[in-house]
């Protein structure tokens, strides 16, 4: 009798965001009074492949507009069906609120990535972590210390993390289930005050040497990873510079990408070299371009080694950029007429570039521009 034997079924591709770049919001979870986590799949059956503290860019529809903004993924490298981010409401925020008011469980957004050098790279050796967040900094840092529990890296952790009070600590319970026995992971909360939490065990103020001193007394020996506010990561700079520490160990996001310093440009791969032409018209003097925003009127001048960003910032021009180096995709836009050369590290599809669409924060003017802004 012959056995007749099924076909193994095809393996699952990897999710790829120039040919699946929408994402099917698959859950909505309330993390404190003013955070949320949003879960998402691939619209068709695919895997994320990412390393946990990279981020992904959301293009969404707001106000008639489409909008980009990076969140770093919170949810574990090593589940790789699903993706999270977790977003606190910003008061005024226009993305932050929109997302908290209207995404929900079955809507349907696009997105870039993921991407990010902000990685702790090979885990397979253990090492002594010291991770430093404030504020929504958590994030990459949660990522990190899900992935290393999920796969069961023995890993030395010290977690710390600021918040103002005891309500707005973003993964409390689950942080706290972490440190059980056998698990080399310690958490320790720092909280400005107490709120109604009148029974508050843990440490209260601001972060400082002194406080680190007694949470963590070898952090000299630990490779330390900080995110969070500006003014936070500042303060933890200095007092981790006052304190000796190698900082060449020290590894620094910003949450929202606006406040990157010039050491997260480190070891980054090489940015790929876009010439953009649409239309273009006769080309101005050689000391700078005629740039001119369609939409608002806005007219200045770019000289041609400068970025368009960068010159509109000058005139006195808010635009929208978070990275300033090519990566998020925040400041992406639609090139009417004139040419420019960008040199962007991944945060535009080969399609998107194809329709004339540029990042301002890396193009730089070849002929005068119309840009439809």
């Amino acid at each position: 009798m012959t056995m007749q034997q099924d076909a193994a079924p095809p393996p699952v591709r990897d999710w790829d965001p120039e040919a699946d770049d929408t994402l099917v919001c698959r859950a909505v979870r309330d993390e404190t009074h003013d955070v949320k986590t949003f879960v998402f799949a691939p619209a068709r059956p695919c895997l994320f492949r990412f390393e946990p503290g990279q981020f992904i860019t959301l293009e969404l529809p707001i106000g008639g507009e489409t909008i980009h903004r990076s969140y770093t993924v919170s949810s574990s490298a090593a589940r790789p069906h699903r993706l999270s981010i977790t977003v606190k409401r910003v008061p005024g925020g226009p993305v932050s609120n929109w997302l908290h008011d209207n995404l929900k469980p079955g809507d349907r957004i696009r997105a870039v990535g993921p991407l990010g050098e902000f990685t702790p790279g090979d885990s397979e050796v253990p090492r002594k972590f010291l991770f430093l967040s404030g504020g929504s900094g958590v994030t990459p840092l949660m990522s990190m210390t899900r992935t290393f529990d999920d796969l069961g890296e023995d890993h030395d952790i010290v977690f710390v993390h600021a918040a103002r009070t005891p309500a707005d600590i973003v993964f409390r319970r689950e942080l706290d289930a972490l440190t059980g026995p056998g698990r080399r992971l310690r958490v320790a909360h720092v909280c400005e005050g107490i709120g109604t939490e009148s029974h508050w065990a843990g440490f209260t103020g601001r972060l400082s040497l002194p406080m680190l001193g007694m949470i963590a007394p070898d952090f000299l020996e630990r490779e330390v990873f900080v995110c969070g506010p500006g003014p936070f990561m500042k303060a933890v700079r200095t007092f981790l510079e006052e304190g000796g520490f190698d900082m060449s160990r020290y590894h620094q996001e910003s949450f929202d990408f606006a406040e990157m310093t010039a050491e997260l440009t480190a070891g980054e791969p090489p940015a790929e070299v876009s010439p953009i032409q649409a239309a273009a018209p006769e080309a101005a003097p050689s000391d700078g371009f005629r740039i001119e925003f369609a939409k608002t009127g806005r007219v200045f001048a770019c000289p041609p080694d400068m970025a368009l960003a960068d010159a509109a910032s000058a005139a006195d021009i808010r635009v929208p950029t978070s990275c300033s180096r090519g990566l998020c995709g925040t400041c992406k836009t639609k090139l009417i007429s004139g040419t420019v050369e960008m040199n962007h590290t991944g945060g535009i599809r080969k399609r998107e570039i194809d329709q004339g669409l540029i990042l301002l924060c890396c193009s730089r003017p070849t002929s005068d521009l119309v840009i439809e802004r």
